[in-house]
């Protein structure tokens, strides 16, 4: 393992942001292969700093990689966003950028990298040659998604939320079934994109719940019934779109009056997250609600609407999302040091290197309808 460098897990800026990329078990295969690893410390990580230690990893204060304190050739590791400095980034990064789809911040993180020559691996762009991920989020974000759409829908949702365990979500899942309908009849939902990763985990919490779940795939997008759409009580968009395509609904869909024939959809989970981008599907909201205020209102009225769009929700069960993410990190970690080059980091080169030249989005076909950090992510 002579040619791998060093690989440097940066603490997460966002307080809120409780995951890692690797768990300490996963941290401690890759030191075993000969992989130099330092982990930074982190006050809000779900994995305490000496548990990496005891796994063989050399520790380093918080940001410090910022500093300078992490060699040139070394690999910064991470999930969420960068902090605002250093202006000059000449590192490669491996993080979600969030950076190729036309988002406002897009241009001016992508000048960081030019200005100082480093690089962005995107981990939305490693896939395989089928354009699958082989590294996501995306059960656990339609998981806790759909578990928030359903406790606001049912009246049980409060802020701030806080991170916790996935048994006892389940336990709050399981108890709001006894909150009885307002008109008697059982809640509804649509999961569009439901049989991907997203798709998946939110059908999941969403039977726990013990709500009734129609799911949706390419098929039923391609002749979309907008309808159904405002006639059930919950709705979870868990697509990843790469290029533009006609919204699922529009402001003017919730200008009908609710009722037994008209609008009855009541919250609006959207594990995409995609606003101030030309690939938003669901522009009737234009910005992200957050772990303090979780949902926000869209409609008042007899039948409110409510849109949930956080955009980092597996994070509310940080272990549970940690642990599957890392298991299938790990291999492609191990892969940047074999000497050979590896397909799929060429490819997370290839989309870097496009929206250098471009700054625009860069079309990966996504098979599964798969949605992830939404941001992700």
């Amino acid at each position: 393992m002579a040619d791998v460098p060093q690989l440097w897990m940066r603490n997460e800026t966002r307080l809120t942001e409780r995951r890692a990329p690797l768990t300490p078990q996963d941290a401690g295969r890759l030191v075993r292969q000969g992989v130099r690893l330092t982990v930074e410390d982190s006050d809000h990580r779900v994995f305490p700093l000496a548990a990496y230690v005891d796994a063989g990893c050399r520790a380093a204060p918080a940001g410090s990689w910022a500093q300078g304190a992490a060699p040139g050739s070394a690999y910064i590791l991470g999930l969420k966003e960068l902090p605002p400095t250093p202006e000059r980034l000449h590192h490669r990064h491996v993080y979600f950028g969030h950076a190729y789809k036309g988002q406002a911040e897009a241009p001016a993180l992508l000048e960081r990298f030019a200005a100082g020559g480093g690089t962005l691996l995107d981990l939305e762009y490693l896939a395989d040659a089928q354009g699958r991920r082989l590294a996501a989020f995306g059960y656990w974000a339609g998981y806790v998604g759909a578990a928030l759409a359903v406790l606001q829908a049912r009246g049980l949702l409060e802020g701030p939320l806080a991170p916790m365990p996935r048994a006892e979500l389940d336990r709050r899942l399981r108890a709001s079934r006894a909150v009885p309908p307002p008109d008697g009849v059982q809640l509804r939902s649509v999961v569009i994109g439901g049989y991907g990763r997203s798709g998946r985990g939110a059908r999941d919490a969403l039977v726990t719940a013990g709500v009734r779940v129609t799911r949706w795939d390419r098929t039923d997008t391609a002749r979309l019934d907008r309808a159904a759409l405002l006639g059930c009580d919950v709705l979870v968009n868990a697509v990843l779109t790469t290029r533009p395509a006609p919204p699922f609904l529009t402001p003017a869909d919730l200008d009908g009056d609710p009722g037994p024939d008209g609008r009855r959809l009541s919250v609006i989970a959207d594990i995409t997250c995609d606003t101030g981008s030309p690939l938003h599907l669901l522009p009737v909201y234009d910005r992200l609600t957050d772990w303090a205020t979780p949902a926000r209102r869209l409609v008042d009225g007899l039948r409110p609407l409510d849109v949930i769009a956080i955009d980092n929700l597996p994070s509310l069960l940080p272990a549970e999302a940690a642990q599957a993410f890392s298991a299938d990190l790990l291999p492609k970690l191990l892969a940047l040091g074999t000497g050979t080059p590896d397909p799929d980091w060429l490819r997370c080169r290839a989309a870097f290197s496009e929206a250098m030249t471009t700054l625009q989005p860069v079309p990966v076909p996504v098979p599964d309808h798969d949605a992830d950090e939404q941001p992700a992510a």
